[in-house]
Order: C-alpha cells, then sequence, then structure tokens
C-alpha cells in the first residue's frame, strides 16, 4: 500500500561465542523477512558473538570470526530484499568497536559504532570498547575488498521508497538525554533503529517504551527496539527477548517476551502520516534547523513490496479507544474539558443563567450533561438551566417525552413551546406549497404525508431557524447564555441549518464526534450521576439509557402512521462511523481519498462493501468543502482532542475551495 514501508524486529536465538550458529539464525530470518516483503529487518546488539561474551571481546580468533560472519551474511544476502542491520564486536586500527553493520544488495554499505558505552552497576562496556564518539566524520573502513563508511554521520536513504529514512542507535544511546537520534531525525530519518541487547530487570520494560513512545512522538518518526534473545549467558544477568515498534507516540505492535523461539516482529510504518506530521508541525521545523548536523547519506534500492494485507492496527474508530479503562479515562476528560470552559465563559460573563434547547436526541443531552456539571462547578442552582423542548411537524413522543424527562432528572427548569403552528405562520407567508389551502397544523401534516416531496429543504430549515429564534429570544429574556449542541460531525458535514442550530453563543459539542458522545453519555450514566448532589440519580440514568437507544433524526417531516420517526440522518447522509472515520484521516492525517479508501477497507473489512465506501466518501468530501461557510462563523467552544474544526484555531479554509480533485480520486479510485 503506497506511503507505509514494512519494517522488522528480528530476535533469533543466540548462542554465546557461537558465531556460526549466531550467522544462521540471522540468515535463517532475514530470510524470513524477505518472503513477508520486509523493507528493512534490525537484529540484536552484538548479535553476531553474543552480548555476554566478556572478555572474549578481546579475543582475535571471536574477533576474525565475526568479520568473517559479516562478510558470509553479506554474500548469502544478496539476493535478499530487505536492508539487513546486524550487531557485531568490530576491530578498526587497534580498537574495538560495539557496531551496527547495514546489509543490502551483496555489501557492507555502512557501520555504525555505539556513541555512547554504559559503564556502572552491570555494565562494563568501557573495558572492551571505544564510543562512536571518536570516531571523526567521513571516516572508511576495509572489510573485504571494499572501504564501508564508519561512523556517527550514517543515515540510510531508499532510492524507490519514498520518505523512507533509516537512522541507529545502539542500546545506551537512546537512555542519554541527548541521544543520537535527534540529529538523524532533524537531518531527514523517519524510522529510528536501536540495536540493543538489554538485560532484563523489573520494571524495565516500560520504561524502554516510555522512551521509544516519547522519541518517536517528538522525532515523528517510528522507533524500532529489539533486544538480546533467549541464549545469552545467565551468569549474572536475565534477558527477555524484547522487541516493539512504536510510531508518532503509540506503541503498535511487540514481541512476545521471555519466548525462547525466534521472533520477527513486524509493523508497516506509515511514512506518509509521519511527514505530514512533520510538514504541519512548524516547531518541529523550527527545532531540526538547530539540531541539523551533517550527514553522508547511503543510498539502497527495496527491490520487493509488502505481501500480504497491512501489517498494522486500522481502527475503525479512530476517536475511541479501544482498551475499556482508557476510554473511561478519555471521556472523563472530556467531559471535564467541556464542563470547565463553559464554567470559566460564565464566570467571565458574571452570569450563570443558560438557555438550553433540549430534544431528546443525543447531543442536546449530552450538552445538557455538561451545562448541569458547568453550574455544579459554579456552585450555582440547576434550576438556572432553562432547557427548552420544541415540538414541531416531526417530533415523535418518545423523544419529547426524554426531553421532559431529562430537565427533570437533572433538577434543571423546563418550558415547552411548539413550533408547529409558528411553522405553518412562517411557511404561509412565503407562500411555500406545503402551507396552500391549508388552515391548521394537521392539515399541513396531512398535505406532507401525503405528497412528501413537499417536505423540502425550506420546510426544515423554517423549524430549525424558529427553534433558534424562541432560544435567543429567551436568553434576552432571561439574561442567560444560549448553549449551542452541535457536535463536531455535524460541523464537518455541515449537518445544521445555517442562523438555525447553526449558531449559539457556546459551543460545547464542538469537538466531540458523533461517535464518541454516545460514550461520554454512558459514562456520566455509570460513574459521574451517582456523585451528584442535585437531581435525581436513577431517573436520570434511565433516561440517558433512554436516549442511547433512541435513532439519529433532526425530527423536522412528520411521524409516519405508527408514529416511528420518519427521518433517519444516517440514511440520508451515510453512517456517522464511516464520517468520524473520513474526518480523522482528512484533517488529523491529510490522507489523500485514494489513502482514505485504502485504510477504510482494512479497518471495516466486508462491513461496507467499496462501492459504499467510495459513495459515502465522495458526499462526506463534497458536503465538507461545500459548509465551509457555516464552519467560518461557528460560535466559541472547547477543543477536547486531535481534531478541531475551529476557524480561529485547528482548520482555516476558504469557503470557496475547489473539491473537484478530491471528488474526482475518489470515482477513479479501484478503476483499471
Amino acid at each position: 500500500m503506497r506511503g507505509f514501508a514494512r519494517v522488522s524486529a528480528a530476535v533469533p536465538s543466540v548462542a554465546v561465542a557461537d558465531v556460526a550458529s549466531n550467522r544462521e539464525h540471522t540468515l535463517a530470518l532475514w530470510r524470513q523477512s524477505h518472503r513477508q516483503g520486509d523493507a528493512i529487518v534490525v537484529f540484536p546488539e552484538l548479535g553476531l558473538s553474543g552480548y555476554t561474551v566478556r572478555d572474549l571481546f578481546l579475543d582475535r580468533h571471536l574477533q576474525d570470526s565475526c568479520i568473517e560472519a559479516l562478510l558470509e551474511l553479506a554474500r548469502a544476502g544478496a539476493d535478499l530484499a530487505p536492508v539487513a542491520v546486524v550487531g557485531l564486536p568490530l576491530r578498526v586500527c587497534g580498537l574495538l568497536y560495539n557496531v551496527a553493520a547495514v546489509l543490502s544488495g551483496g555489501r557492507i554499505l555502512g557501520l555504525v559504532p555505539k556513541a555512547y558505552l554504559p559503564n556502572y552497576r552491570e555494565f562494563e562496556e568501557t573495558r572492551w570498547f571505544r564510543p562512536g564518539t571518536e570516531v571523526e566524520p567521513g571516516r572508511t573502513v576495509r572489510l573485504g575488498d571494499c572501504d564501508v563508511p564508519f561512523g556517527l554521520d550514517l543515515l540510510f536513504c531508499a532510492e524507490n521508497v519514498e520518505d523512507l529514512v533509516l537512522g541507529l542507535e545502539i542500546c545506551e544511546d537512546y537512555w542519554v538525554h541527548l541521544p543520537p537520534h535527534v540529529a538523524q531525525v532533524s537531518a531527514g530519518a523517519t524510522v529510528i533503529a536501536n540495536l540493543s541487547a538489554s538485560n532484563f530487570t523489573i520494571g524495565k520494560a516500560e520504561l524502554r517504551r516510555l522512551l521509544a513512545r516519547a522519541a518517536s512522538d517528538r522525532g515523528k518518526c517510528a522507533y524500532l527496539y529489539v533486544a538480546a534473545g533467549p541464549g545469552e549467558s545467565s551468569t549474572d544477568l536475565a534477558f527477555d527477548a524484547d522487541a516493539f515498534l512504536c510510531e508518532n507516540g503509540a506503541l503498535l505492535v511487540e514481541s512476545q517476551r521471555f519466548s525462547r523461539e525466534n521472533q520477527l516482529v513486524t509493523l508497516d510504518v506509515d511514512l506518509e502520516t509521519l511527514v505530514r506530521e512533520r510538514v504541519s508541525t512548524n516547531s518541529f521545523g523550527d527545532c531540526s534547523r538547530e539540531a541539523r548536523r551533517p550527514f553522508r547519506r547511503i543510498s539502497f534500492r527495496v527491490e520487493r513490496t509488502a505481501q500480504g494485507a497491512l501489517r498494522r492496527p486500522v481502527e475503525r474508530h479512530p476517536f475511541l479507544p479501544s482498551d475499556p479503562e482508557t476510554l473511561a479515562t478519555r471521556c472523563w476528560e472530556i467531559f471535564e474539558i467541556q464542563t470547565n470552559a463553559l464554567a470559566t465563559r460564565l464566570d467571565a460573563i458574571g452570569n450563570s443563567r443558560l438557555v438550553l434547547g433540549v430534544s431528546g436526541g443525543l447531543d442536546s443531552t449530552h450538552a445538557a450533561l455538561v451545562a448541569a456539571g458547568a453550574l455544579d462547578i459554579l456552585g450555582a442552582s440547576r434550576k438556572d438551566l432553562i432547557c427548552v423542548t420544541m415540538p414541531g411537524l416531526g417530533t415523535s413522543s418518545g423523544t419529547r417525552g426524554n426531553a421532559f424527562k431529562l430537565s427533570e432528572a437533572l433538577g434543571a427548569t423546563f418550558r415547552e413551546v411548539g413550533i408547529s403552528d409558528l411553522s405553518l405562520d412562517v411557511l404561509k407567508a412565503v407562500a411555500h406549497p406545503a402551507a396552500a389551502g391549508v388552515d391548521d397544523v394537521e392539515g399541513l401534516l396531512d398535505a406532507l404525508r401525503g405528497d412528501p416531496s413537499l417536505g423540502d429543504v425550506t420546510l426544515e430549515n423554517a423549524q430549525a431557524r424558529l427553534r433558534t429564534l424562541v432560544l435567543m429570544t429567551y436568553a434576552n429574556q432571561d439574561r442567560a447564555l444560549v448553549v449551542g449542541t452541535g457536535d463536531l460531525s455535524e460541523k464537518a458535514l455541515g449537518w445544521c441549518t445555517y442562523n438555525g442550530d447553526h449558531i449559539a453563543m457556546y459551543d460545547v459539542n464542538c469537538s466531540v464526534p458523533k461517535t464518541l458522545i454516545q460514550f461520554v453519555i454512558r459514562w456520566v450514566a455509570n460513574s459521574r450521576v451517582q456523585s451528584w448532589t442535585s437531581g435525581d440519580p436513577t431517573a436520570l440514568r434511565e433516561v440517558l439509557f433512554a436516549v442511547l437507544d433512541t435513532p439519529i433524526s433532526p425530527e423536522l417531516l412528520p411521524a409516519d402512521a405508527e408514529g416511528q420517526i420518519a427521518q433517519l440522518t444516517e440514511s440520508v447522509i451515510g453512517p456517522y462511523e464511516l464520517h468520524d472515520f473520513f474526518l480523522f484521516h482528512l484533517v488529523r492525517r491529510g490522507a489523500r481519498p485514494a489513502r482514505i479508501l485504502d485504510l477504510a477497507q482494512v479497518a471495516f473489512g466486508t462491513d461496507y462493501s467499496l462501492e459504499v465506501l467510495k459513495k459515502w466518501l465522495h458526499l462526506f468530501l463534497k458536503r465538507f468543502f461545500q459548509n465551509q461557510f457555516k464552519r467560518s462563523c461557528t460560535a466559541d467552544g472547547p477543543k477536547v482532542g486531535t481534531v478541531a474544526l475551529s476557524p480561529r484555531g485547528d482548520w482555516r479554509m476558504p469557503s470557496d475551495a475547489v473539491v473537484g480533485g478530491w471528488l474526482a480520486e475518489v470515482v477513479e479510485y479501484g478503476t483499471p
């Protein structure tokens, strides 16, 4: 798949000081890496000799055997596609170095020495090795019949895989406070590999991951770590066969620790997203300019592409953590951000009165919970929350009942203003066809049921604007602030009425996607309401779960003959889980339409056909571009996650941008 490169951390069994055996285990895993289409495979520190040979490092036979094994590996792997990075002790001009050798196409491309040698507690590497920091830039070493680049100034660049640039560290190098990878990523490295031995002690695995996650996040890179496998000497130490890959701050795949079998830990690194992160984060470029130093760039070719399915997780719900504990924490954080932001706004204007339109649906329910929480923070009465339900031409008895029960359970002030008669008056005033010859609301409903085509956007939006008029009028009358209910997904799609539900005095849900709102409501029901001193917790939980079971609908068209909701949002604009997926990858990842479709097919499998995915992505992109004008004048509201569409913050887009190129790529996707 375009934009990815497959890399592996290889954990072979080790035979201490048995160089021939170690060479064969290395070659076997290299061949396995080739079969699965890797671009890079990385082996542990000093893997050809074993890390725990101790004073045998000084033995000439061992040193020569490792050099011979390296040359044999280069010859044997001449037809293997992946670049292999192998660790060994290397004698250079009477000095011994702990090095990583990079092999490709039958050649040794370069040799990178370990920069920092630990000589504390159980470590004693300065007894045998010299630090790589003393190697002057531009140095070469004669191996076999070739002069091989040697030093800390090497980067390895793929000629035929865009943005694949490899930098190397060895074990201790990333435990120091200024590790070599800082300069490497500043010079363009997108993948950092760490050849480690790293004996295991309690808690060390978590610390390794902490360092690698931090390095990959700050460096906007992939960080590949591999430690020594089974077979290292247990005279004084133990080794856990640890290997893992982090990318952009996240741990994505890891080995089976303490396994005694050979392992390959594989990930398709998302190079395109890493570069997007670097381009969009200007401070990365500023810091890179300050930290950059000269590097020799050594080219290699990836002769075989990744085989089989994409080897990385692609979350179908990118806004939802898959781990329940993490999801609960996120829900708590979101709710705290929203309630505290609203409380701050109320405190700033010196007023605690709120007006909120409640429909009995997800968004207004969530906004009501936030409003109640904000009043609690300020020590104000819940009666200062004025919940207004405004049944219209399509309001069902279920949502109307939920709106009343929600307000009552929260201890808020409840008001009801029907807008059906007002809607008829407006439609008559503009001579709308649905109102022709109609004397009352029942006549209007009969006309709409008889000819559904009369229920056009004019009729729908008149109701939305009347509701906003009622809310704003109440706000003036009660000297209150109107709380908006629209969520991030609706703002992305423009699924709101301009100067209707599009506008408010403060938008608490503006950065919460639809797929996440229901989880926050469920979290409030299960984890928060029992601690609230106001309202009725039991009744509130019941109504919250009733809201969660209600279909998503704007309820602007009449119910059917059985009283069921006739207008289901997702049947009109498509599944919100798809739109939230599209939104995340378009805005957060900067992905092309073809890439979004690539990833969607992986994430959703057979749940949606390619044609269905193309249909809804086409609609999403068209609406996203066409409705920027609504986002350009949206109300204030708090950012809660990594994706937000405020024109004052994360997303600045011209309202007249042309979407044609994006739509054409969707249409052409999958055609020969």
